[in-house]
């Protein structure tokens, strides 16, 4: 396990204010050149100076199979079968503040910046919901996938069903393939494991979860991400540092690493 430390030589973080500019121009951006997200309603209220950002599914799904390259280097994500009415599950989703790197999370679900910029303790604004997304038709083609013999597909398809808050089909799924996965998965199917607690409420039980995985890429991310949000900033920050150094500058969890490391 790597011991946090802080570095002399770490890059200084820019400040806040620049980091939401770029975020709000790279979500304005995305916006324009990818598929046409879909209106859920009722997002923007008169009291925000910055309206909550529509999601574009595209680039939403481009950044949920991102994690795996973190495990397996040689895989291609573009192999990744999409599921039906991805924009419509992605339309769904409730601003987020607190996101794991994981399978079919994507950094456009935090979007109420506002809520970030004023929170005066960062561990209120994490809140998780039980009730489940009517989506009949990712169900199905979950259940296919989970069963099938591309184990990457069954992973993925049991981050949907956790992004659906189907959490028990989640769970059943990730039970499955702690069977079936060979050693080089297991680092993933570890993060999918904590992914899920996470968004079931079990913040604590997650955290301890990814402390005691491997410090991969996403391990350390999602190590920074919970202490952040835990209210352990100073635990968090050399975490997130790790993380942000080694994800590409043009990848959307680069500047969401950056945004919680300022946060930090």
């Amino acid at each position: 396990m790597i011991t946090p430390h802080d570095s002399p030589d770490q890059p200084a973080v820019p400040p806040l204010s620049e980091l939401l500019t770029r975020y709000l121009a790279r979500q304005a951006s995305a916006h324009q050149a990818g598929l046409a997200a879909v209106d859920a309603g009722g997002e923007i209220t008169p009291y925000e100076a910055i309206p909550v950002q529509s999601i574009d599914p595209r680039l939403a799904w481009h950044e949920a199979v991102a994690v795996a390259a973190f495990y397996h280097e040689s895989l291609d994500t573009s192999s990744f079968a999409l599921p039906p009415d991805w924009s419509s599950l992605v339309a769904t989703q409730e601003p987020a503040a607190a996101v794991p790197f994981c399978f079919a999370n994507f950094p456009q679900l935090v979007r109420n910046l506002q809520a970030l910029l004023h929170a005066t303790d960062l561990s209120q604004l994490h809140r998780s919901s039980n009730q489940p997304v009517s989506v009949p038709s990712i169900v199905v083609w979950a259940e296919q996938k989970a069963r099938g013999k591309d184990l990457a597909q069954a992973m993925l398809s049991a981050g949907v069903l956790r992004l659906a808050r189907q959490f028990d089909g989640a769970d059943e799924a990730l039970q499955r393939l702690r069977t079936d996965a060979p050693a080089a998965w297991q680092g993933a199917l570890a993060n999918e494991q904590a992914s899920l607690a996470w968004s079931r409420g079990r913040l604590e039980e997650a955290a301890t979860l990814w402390q005691s995985q491997a410090p991969s890429v996403p391990a350390l991310f999602n190590r920074g991400m919970s202490a952040l949000f835990l209210g352990r900033q100073a635990e968090a920050r050399p975490w997130l540092q790790q993380a942000v150094e080694q994800l590409p500058e043009t990848d959307g969890w680069h500047h969401l690493g950056r945004l919680y490391l300022a946060l930090a």
